[in-house]
């Protein structure tokens, strides 16, 4: 693990460097990610301009999801997005060069073309944080405000373990870099929205298949004093961390399975 993490951080600081020799266009492109993921918002502003709420959420408290799952959507989006291209190097044979290097691979994979820009995600998810949390019209106590930093952090570890099993995924299928994305991607902007508006079906899917509802969904239902729309205990609000090591555990034994069963491009 050790070796991972620093394989990880020189291959990160080595295109962190290459980023910042050009720094009006790393400005320029960070400020063109913080607008384009601020359109997701905007959107949902344009809804509260014809309603009072959404599926019995207020616009403070829809702001509050949208602000934990885009921050921990972007935190994993910044450590691991790079894995979406990992089906481009099974398909042309590049994973090979991977391989035959004294670094894990996982490491490489993740780190590839690591995008500093993506902290315009990051901040974007954290001002819309910052307006919910103003907003909210909810009873403090030490246990919710120590739960959203444990949700932002649960969540993101979630999220990138979802990465990670697709990435697994791609040594089969080759070319399924979309149906990564509709769990990453996807996962984030259902996220956004109240549990209340969609159907039952899909919210146990979410909640036990892939279970993308414990990033925000479960212990924001804790934080905002609602009621579960499944009828679940209200101690599951404390679970994301162990769901989220459960995520990354899983993930591992898939990439693990994925990596072995590889037998490059052939000629």
């Amino acid at each position: 693990m050790a070796e991972a993490l620093r394989a990880y951080g020189l291959i990160v600081a080595m295109w962190v460097r290459s980023t910042m020799a050009y720094r009006a266009s790393f400005a320029m492109t960070t400020f063109g990610n913080f607008a384009a993921t601020g359109f997701d918002f905007v959107t949902i502003l344009l809804m509260f301009s014809h309603v009072d709420a959404l599926g019995g959420y207020s616009l403070h408290e829809v702001a509050f999801l949208y602000g934990t799952t885009s921050t921990a959507f972007g935190l994993a989006d910044l450590v691991m997005g790079s894995m979406d291209r990992l089906g481009r190097r099974v398909r042309d044979g590049t994973l090979d060069t991977l391989l035959v290097r004294p670094v894990p691979v996982l490491a490489q994979v993740a780190a590839d073309r690591f995008a500093l820009r993506r902290l315009g995600r990051i901040t974007q998810g954290l001002l819309v944080l910052g307006y919910g949390l103003a907003s909210l019209d909810v009873e403090w106590t030490a246990v919710k405000v120590a739960m959203v930093p444990l949700m932002v952090l649960s969540g993101g570890a979630i999220f990138a373990s979802v990465f990670v099993a697709g990435g697994a995924f791609q040594f089969l299928a080759q070319d399924a870099s979309e149906v990564q994305n509709s769990f990453t991607y996807g996962g984030n902007t259902l996220l956004q929205y109240p549990p209340s508006i969609f159907a039952k079906d899909l919210v146990r899917g979410v909640t036990f298949v892939v279970p993308l509802a414990f990033v925000n969904w479960v212990p924001s239902l804790y934080v905002l004093g609602r009621e579960d729309p499944l009828g679940l205990p209200g101690w599951l609000a404390f679970l994301p961390p162990l769901v989220a090591a459960g995520c990354c555990g899983l993930a591992a034994l898939a990439w693990r399975a994925g990596l072995r069963s590889y037998r490059s491009t052939g000629n």
